[in-house]
């Protein structure tokens, strides 16, 4: 027994003194290196070296190069129920588009119609009659009747006409409902009634005795709006325009 426990601690000794000599050979390898000549360095710290210099350039690669991927690869993550939403979409459109067709036609049939109600620029003045002779027919003395300045928007232009008419009240019904029955499209905004007193007549009996006679005199102001279809010059000036103007957005 004796015999084994010394063997034992002179095998323990003999270890340590071979773990001692690799501690001090690898030491020495690391000595008196010369930073300006790694190439004439022993094999060990070459190595470390090398190591080293992989785990730099690995972890700069991660902050540098591969962060920026992985918020790419982010930002594409959170865009894909969107572009799905997007696809369900398109599919839908796909699946119904002998329909969608339809109700494009229906719809371009509409606005055909529509436009066959806006008159052209040479046709305004025609239309101005419609509206004064609308007025004289009834029996109603114009007092005023002021086209303003033509407002050109999108696909139409805008012709304000401020109008002061004087006459019966039944008389302005009529008027105001020709105007609307006109084949071209006018409105009229802004509309206010004046009671007008019977020359002769003054004081707080003055409607009650226009009433009893039977003529009520009214003047009415209102803004007529009428509405013309843009020729192809103002149309191709209006285009480029909106071009223009989201561009500069850009």
């Amino acid at each position: 027994m004796a015999t084994g426990s010394a063997r034992r601690r002179d095998a323990k000794k003999r270890f340590e003194i071979d773990l001692n000599a690799v501690a001090q050979r690898v030491q020495a390898q690391f000595q008196g290196l010369d930073p300006k000549e790694p190439g004439q360095w022993p094999l060990l710290p070459k190595w470390t070296a090398w190591v080293c210099a992989t785990l730099v350039t690995v972890v700069a690669g991660w902050f540098l190069v591969l962060s920026d991927v992985m918020s790419e690869v982010g930002a594409k993550r959170d865009r894909e129920p969107a572009l799905k939403n997007e696809y369900r979409t398109k599919l839908s459109q796909a699946i119904n588009l002998d329909e969608l067709r339809k109700q494009k036609l229906q719809v371009q049939e509409y606005v055909n119609q529509l436009e066959r109600q806006l008159p052209s620029q040479a046709e305004m003045d025609a239309l101005l009659s419609d509206i004064n002779q609308a007025g004289v027919g009834r029996g109603l003395m114009f007092e005023s009747f002021r086209p303003g300045q033509s407002v050109v928007r999108d696909y139409y232009a805008e012709l304000p006409i401020a109008i002061r008419v004087t006459g019966r009240f039944h008389d302005i019904g009529g008027f105001t409902a020709d105007v609307a029955s006109l084949s071209r499209i006018v409105t009229l905004d802004g509309m206010s009634l004046e009671l007008l007193a019977p020359e002769g007549a003054a004081g707080a009996g003055a409607s009650l005795l226009a009433r009893r006679a039977g003529d009520t005199k009214l003047t009415l102001e209102a803004t007529a709006r009428t509405y013309r279809y843009l020729d192809p010059a103002e149309a191709e000036a209006r285009q480029k325009a909106r071009g223009n103007a989201k561009a500069a957005r850009k």
